[in-house]
């Protein structure tokens, strides 16, 4: 029978009673026209793995790994068969194809996720038989801050191929915030010259007694942003960049002091903060921040491209923040309440909604898309925008009922930062406790819903903080497990979250821990924290008791 241990599970999976097909030397591969991104995928990855040339040849060769598009399926959707006569892919769309050679990819076993072969062997044995799927949601997220700690552009390649492993097709790049710019504008060299880089570190929770006392910072040139988004658009996932206004700006503040309030404080003894939370500096609501960040998406645009030919289907979006930001200075400020009066608005939350609503105009008037968090609901949604529905379901459930598109990435079933056992062991523990299993039966859309108002609902996504996560090792072990869980969540058709089989999928986990080994991912262990992922004396913020449901 065909080997069902896959993440995510599939729709179909028909195991022939016998027969086996050998994946060797000899087989050839036939990339249709409109597949040719997973053929060159195929033999960069699998043939590397596997030690097979996978050369070109004809469709009918006998032993033949076969792709092709399908307009029967829809989109995304694959069907992949396995017979005497070979390998063949087929899909609704080249993402479609490029899903299936993912499938593949774990139906060969853990050896197919190395970079070089492991052993000596030039056959690889697949048992008969035909998978059929497609997914649940179109949009099927990760969240990656960079900004509190920064990535390196390979760590990102890295997490680009872990996405595109799970069926994941979005990549929402929190790329600024009060502790770091990471961006380069070319018209404002100081937001990376001065604006990546802080004096100093918080090490754990803010309130930590212990710093790392060295600078710490870095930032992507465009010619990264570049490389990252095309390597992206090969492997079908979206790129969403997310430059946070207007509050989460201290670090652009400290670059450039008069996109603060400065008749309220002294906006040039600024620096990038160094400390965690919510900073109350944040941008003046003048014409002058209006258009300095006008000529920042000028530039974004052409780093973050949306040809509907080249590029997936959400790269139309643009995540401008939103959230958390602190009303005190504008409450204070001559300036902001002078404009409050000058538009007419109802306070300072109408005020942010005006500032949100003005980027709204201007990135529709250019053919894209701004989504926000869900604090861009107050004073007034904004018209065309789409939310983040991340403070729980409430905010995903008032602007579906009002027409508007929505991802739902509630913290409190999908923030990895989150702690993932009770033991005293988990390194840095923050908020509540959220499990694999807990994951597992996270359901993006709200019950309340109806069939007409969740047809706003994207999909989901999951988000990964990384104030306490501050390299690539801490990044691996708060997102795997739970990523492959979301994942299946994400992609699969499961029951209601109280009959979802968690005991099979854990033994589906069993084969799929392999693969991560294979791939070098620094995973929690089900047996809990390894002594080097342990944080020992380091203060964390636990929360305790199940989380909020609202």
């Amino acid at each position: 029978m065909m080997d069902t241990g896959l993440i995510p599970a599939p729709l179909v999976v028909e195991g022939a009673a016998h027969g086996r097909f050998t994946l060797d030397a000899d087989t050839v591969l036939w990339a249709a026209p409109g597949t040719d991104a997973t053929g060159r995928w195929l033999c960069s990855t699998l043939g590397a793995a596997l030690g097979l040339p996978l050369r070109p040849g004809p469709p009918d060769t006998p032993r033949a790994l076969r792709l092709l598009l399908d307009d029967t399926l829809g989109p995304e959707a694959y069907r992949l068969e396995v017979g005497d006569d070979g390998v063949e892919v087929r899909g609704g769309d080249a993402a479609g194809v490029f899903w299936g050679a993912q499938t593949l990819r774990q139906l060969l076993g853990p050896e197919a996720f190395r970079r070089a072969p492991v052993r000596p062997r030039a056959a690889y044995e697949i048992a008969h038989g035909v998978i059929e799927d497609a997914p649940r949601f179109r949009w099927r997220g990760l969240m990656l801050d960079v900004s509190r700690h920064f990535m390196p552009k390979e760590g990102v390649l890295r997490y680009l191929d872990l996405l595109a492993a799970h069926k994941l097709n979005v990549f929402h790049f929190h790329l600024t915030d009060d502790q770091g710019w990471r961006v380069q504008i070319n018209r404002y060299p100081k937001l990376t010259e001065t604006g990546s880089w802080r004096a100093r570190t918080k090490f754990g929770h803010r309130a930590s007694t212990l710093w790392e006392e060295k600078p710490h910072g870095g930032f992507y040139t465009q010619d990264d942003i570049r490389e990252i988004v095309a390597y992206a658009a090969e492997r079908h996932i979206a790129v969403v960049p997310e430059i946070d206004i207007p509050g989460h700006s201290q670090a652009a503040i400290a670059a450039y002091p008069e996109l603060g309030n400065t008749d309220v404080i002294d906006t040039a003894s600024l620096t990038v903060w160094d400390d965690w939370g919510v900073s109350k500096n944040v941008l003046a609501p003048t014409d002058n921040t209006l258009r300095f960040y006008e000529g920042v998406f000028e530039e974004l645009l052409d780093l973050f491209p949306a040809d509907p030919g080249r590029f997936p289907e959400f790269s139309r979006f643009f995540h401008i923040g939103g959230d958390e930001c602190a009303k005190d200075q504008w409450r204070e400020s001559a300036t902001a309440q002078a404009r409050i009066g000058e538009l007419g608005l109802d306070g300072e939350d109408a005020l942010q909604a005006w500032f949100i609503r003005h980027f709204d105009t201007w990135l529709s008037a250019r053919g894209r898309r701004l989504i926000g968090w869900d604090e861009i609901l107050e004073g007034g949604l904004a018209p065309g925008a789409a939310v983040s529905s991340w403070r729980g379901y409430r905010g995903g459930v008032t602007a579906a009922r009002a027409g508007h598109d929505v991802v739902m990435c509630p913290e409190q079933h999908v923030y990895l930062d989150y702690r993932q056992a009770a033991g005293q062991d988990e390194p840095v523990p923050i908020a509540y406790v959220r499990t694999l299993e807990d994951v597992y039966r996270f359901e993006p859309v709200p019950p309340q819903l109806t069939e007409a108002e969740a047809r706003h609902v994207l999909g989901t996504q999951a988000n990964l903080w990384t104030e306490v996560a501050e390299d690539q090792a801490r990044v691996d072990y708060q997102a795997f497990p739970r990523l492959a869980a979301f994942a299946e969540v994400a992609w699969s058709r499961l029951p209601a979250p109280g009959e979802r089989d968690f005991a099979g999928f854990e033994r589906r986990m069993n084969a799929h821990y392999g693969r991560l080994d294979a791939l070098g991912v620094a995973y929690r262990a089900p047996s809990g924290p390894r002594p080097w992922q342990r944080r020992p004396g380091v203060l964390g913020r636990p929360l305790e008791g199940a989380p909020p449901n609202v």
